[in-house]
């Protein structure tokens, strides 16, 4: 489901539900002048970062605990070592931009003949086109579809985000890692949940062993993303963060 088109409710906690404005991989276009405003809050901001936000004025939400009062981004700088955390609030934000809205993006020619990851994206969603849950590119592939700024290299790898509200099997995460296997580029499928973020490759060739598990209050190994118990984690760290701001 996607939401750019709701208003932003400044009390919600953000990041671990499907009906909430934002989620870990979407992009962001926020307005240039207050979210410079903003960063120079910040004692030590790079160089880059100023003329990155005038000129691409796209930032990406990032995994963290976070309320409504402010959003937990990241920007992104033309150069692979140019990537900055911070945060902004709801009202600076003009619009947001799922990963699977970028799949309808037309991706053109020329660049698909020069950019092995974005052929890979085309041949992907041919293969991938029963997949009935939330998915599409993030890293440099989806930045470059949402901002037309050519940020996708030679060498870029295809990094995929799939929303999985419900539970995922280990057979549908084997079948998923297979259908993406013997393409122009490497793919890299991160799997995110109501509360954790993960790698399907590592899902499908260790389930029902641990695997490394990404929260918004660290890292962490376990057996299930889907797990009540970080949900009611999350949700207290949450709310406790909400009522301090």
């Amino acid at each position: 489901m996607d939401h750019s088109s709701q208003p932003l409710a400044l009390e919600q906690t953000v990041s671990h539900h499907e009906s909430l404005a934002f989620r870990p991989h979407y992009l962001l276009a926020v307005d240039p002048k207050q979210l410079i405003e903003t960063i120079y809050k910040y004692s030590s901001v790079p160089e880059w970062v100023e003329e990155q936000v005038r000129t691409t004025p796209f930032v990406v939400v990032r995994r963290d605990l976070a309320t409504g009062h402010e959003i937990p981004i990241g920007v992104r700088g033309k150069e692979k070592n140019q990537r900055w955390a911070a945060s902004c609030h709801p009202r600076l934000v003009k619009s947001i931009i799922t990963p699977s809205q970028l799949l309808t993006r037309p991706i053109p020619t020329s660049r698909a003949n020069a950019t092995p990851a974005l052929r890979t994206l085309d041949l992907l969603k041919e293969r991938w086109m029963d997949l009935d849950r939330p998915w599409g590119p993030g890293g440099s592939v989806g930045f470059e579809l949402a901002t037309g700024s050519h940020v996708a290299k030679l060498g870029s790898d295809l990094d995929i985000v799939i929303y999985a509200e419900n539970r995922m099997m280990a057979d549908e995460a084997k079948f998923l890692c297979a259908r993406a296997m013997n393409l122009p580029a490497t793919v890299d499928i991160r799997v995110e949940t109501p509360v954790s973020g993960f790698s399907l490759r590592e899902f499908a060739s260790e389930s029902p062993a641990a695997i490394l598990m990404r929260a918004p209050n660290g890292i962490m190994l376990g057996t299930d993303p889907w797990d009540d118990e970080l949900t009611i984690k999350y949700l207290t760290h949450a709310a406790v963060r909400s009522r301090h701001i």
